[in-house]
């Protein structure tokens, strides 16, 4: 018997994953949260099919291990950038160093997230998971988004995550204040938002030649969640990781997602690892997504920059131009 749409994604984690062997030579590939897990594996799969890596981290220490390793791996050439992606003025310093830095963008993985068990606000004032998981993205995408229109054809990957069926987002609550906080619905509400935005950026995008998909990295072993109390570290490590698949399979997934030929047309859908998937049916609400982006405007400051941009002529105005 057949699934319903729905839960579809059951038998998607069985199924055979697709692959490719395509390179990316000479290609600049911009990940964030690279050092361990679903981001590490990527780097690695990326940095062997000849990628420039341009790896955005919070921990320089591990960050610059990790630029060894790659170097050693296959003599990928790899730069670092320093970003705590909780903070959002350190997403837009890190976003004006690459574009300092780097005349092209082609691939932008946006892999950084957060799971938190308890309510916390960030510098700014938001839920960490929120902010973490979306608006950082949201921001860090925009800021990076007319460079890679200039570089096309170009890919934004969004790591995403099944965890958007467990709901949660409330556009009158998104700091939590006036509900009981639960880890899973903060979490599902980032990344709903998250899925939301793919949906309008991916309608604003079309003809340009930057594609933008978000990608479930399937059910394997990360550290994402042990920035958390010792119960849930032990949890996770002790009772949880034996059950989870290596990552390596998510750095495969991506990498297909980069480099793929058949994907270069592919916009706007959402995968369970290497198959597309229909989500949750409160992510697919298109009105509601239109408020989300709107909101994620506000909140990341963008709004103001486009009015401000505004009163300048077309050569003068840095802002994304692509019609709202």
């Amino acid at each position: 018997m057949k699934l319903p749409e729905e839960l579809q994604f059951i038998e998607n984690a069985r199924k055979p994953q697709k692959n490719t062997t395509a390179r990316l030579d000479g290609q600049v590939c911009v990940i964030t949260g690279a050092t361990s897990g679903v981001g590490h594996e990527a780097a690695k799969r990326i940095a062997q099919a000849g990628a420039h890596l341009v790896l955005v981290n919070r921990n320089e220490e591990k960050a610059e291990a990790l630029k060894a390793e790659l170097t050693a791996l296959s003599n990928a050439r790899v730069d670092l950038v320093h970003a705590d992606f909780s903070n959002l003025d350190d997403v837009q310093r890190a976003a004006s160093h690459i574009l300092h830095h780097f005349p092209a963008i082609h691939i932008l993985i946006n892999n950084a997230g957060v799971h938190m068990t308890t309510r916390r606000l960030t510098v700014d004032g938001f839920e960490t998971a929120f902010a973490v998981n979306h608006l950082a993205s949201f921001l860090f995408t925009r800021l990076l988004l007319e460079r890679m229109i200039a570089s096309a054809p170009a890919r934004i990957i969004q790591v995403n995550s099944e965890g958007h069926r467990f709901g949660g987002l409330n556009l009158d609550d998104l700091t939590w204040e006036k509900r009981r906080y639960k880890g899973l619905q903060g979490y599902g509400a980032s990344k709903t938002a998250q899925l939301m935005t793919v949906w309008e950026l991916a309608e604003r995008l079309h003809g340009t030649g930057v594609t933008i998909n978000a990608v479930h990295p399937g059910e394997v072993a990360t550290n994402i969640g042990m920035n958390n109390g010792f119960i849930y570290r032990w949890y996770q490590k002790y009772l949880l990781f034996p059950l989870l698949k290596d990552p390596k399979v998510s750095g495969e997934a991506l990498y297909y997602f980069a480099a793929a030929p058949e994907l270069s047309n592919v916009s706007g859908k959402f995968f369970n690892l290497t198959h597309e998937e229909k989500p949750a049916a409160h992510a697919l609400d298109r009105a509601m997504g239109k408020k989300v982006w709107n909101i994620s405007e506000e909140l990341t400051g963008l709004h103001h920059k486009m009015l401000e941009n505004s009163s300048l002529s077309p050569a003068e105005n840095p802002g994304f131009t692509i019609a709202s």
